[in-house]
């Protein structure tokens, strides 16, 4: 209980604190004035990386031995968003879809799907992050490596268990029957998300380059993997508030920007209520 109040209060605080420094008004400002043809644009990329995640996630846990039907996959990937994006902690939706999803194998294996699946997001960004960094001379590899390893312990949680996951961390990832699909999703995935908040930018009023796209957003969703928030908000406002600057924008279009991204992950979660109300539906006709 402790614990969720201080995310929540930190979440309120960093977003207290976003809106006085980076001109909350003047964000407010180009909300208003969001054109929904980008938001539109911005929902359909959340929702299709949701559904190529739910595929991901299915193709990791069939090579671990666990199979999982497509429409479970992509309902509970959805009811694991909402949840991720409601409660403070950013893991416990993840967590769930372990646990519901642990009939057709032992809690482990189906844990070990979802970290899995998990960590391979992270490694297709810092594969698409990293070089972008490398060529665009704004000096921000440490705070590349510094994503990536949140992203390890957004994935893990604990490091040390790492070790563990070696063998079939392989297995899902680099085996010969997987490894091609894991790469195109992987970089399907990374793509749709980068478009995502790139379509949050244009929609209000600020037309990031490519060069922006692929080095800044990356950190600045990257900022989302600091547990001690409610799906990231906060921490996301301040670092697109800060990034940019360096793209030649304000930090008021930053705000702008990633508010509206907020906006448009909460609303593309919707669809987990569905999933579970037809869940809930089910085991009452059973």
């Amino acid at each position: 209980m402790i614990g969720r109040a201080l995310r929540v209060g930190a979440a309120l605080v960093l977003l207290a604190l976003a809106w006085h420094f980076a001109n909350g008004d003047a964000a407010l400002e180009r909300l208003a004035q969001a054109d929904w043809r980008w938001l539109g644009a911005a929902v359909l990329a959340v929702n299709l990386q949701t559904v190529l995640s739910a595929l991901r996630w299915r193709l990791t846990a069939k090579a671990l031995g666990q199979r999982i039907d497509r429409v479970q996959a992509v309902g509970e990937y959805y009811l694991a968003q909402l949840v991720n994006q409601t409660v403070p902690g950013g893991v416990l939706g993840d967590a769930g879809r372990a646990v519901r999803a642990r009939h057709s194998a032992d809690l482990l294996r189906s844990g070990q799907a979802v970290v899995i699946e998990r960590l391979a997001g992270q490694f297709a960004l810092a594969a698409v992050l990293l070089p972008a960094l490398a060529l665009s001379g704004h000096g921000l590899w440490a705070l590349g490596l510094l994503a990536l390893g949140l992203g390890l312990v957004a994935g893990t949680r604990a490091l040390p268990r790492l070790r563990a996951l070696l063998t079939p961390l392989r297995r899902a990832l680099a085996g010969r029957d997987v490894r091609g699909r894991q790469i195109a999703l992987g970089f399907a995935i990374v793509v749709a998300n980068l478009a995502s908040f790139a379509f949050c930018a244009y929609a209000s009023g600020t037309a990031l380059p490519l060069a922006a796209i692929l080095t800044l957003v990356p950190l600045i969703l990257s900022a989302m993997l600091v547990p001690l928030s409610i799906a990231g908000w906060g921490w996301r406002e301040g670092a697109a508030a800060a990034l940019f600057p360096l793209a030649g924008a304000t930090p008021e279009a930053g705000l702008a920007a990633s508010a509206a991204f907020g906006a448009v992950l909460l609303l593309s979660s919707v669809p987990g209520l569905f999933w579970l109300a037809w869940q809930h539906q089910r085991i009452r006709t059973a």
